[in-house]
């Protein structure tokens, strides 16, 4: 079974560069607290490590 994470939108884009906003709404999350649940690739992490600053990642339930 493929690993999962839960990504969580914990500060707004607002004046971030277009680049950041781009990425984080690649990830899926729309709106702040928003969270979503994503296969673990490599991919993936390179998204998340762009905007750690302005998401939460933890392992989602694999039930």
């Amino acid at each position: 079974m493929a690993h999962k994470l839960k990504v969580t939108l914990v500060r707004s884009t607002i004046d971030r560069p277009q680049t950041q906003k781009a990425t984080v709404r690649g990830l899926g999350l729309r709106r702040l607290n928003h969270s979503v649940v994503l296969e673990d690739s490599n991919s993936i992490r390179g998204m998340i490590r762009k905007v750690q600053h302005l998401v939460a990642v933890e392992a989602a339930d694999e039930a």
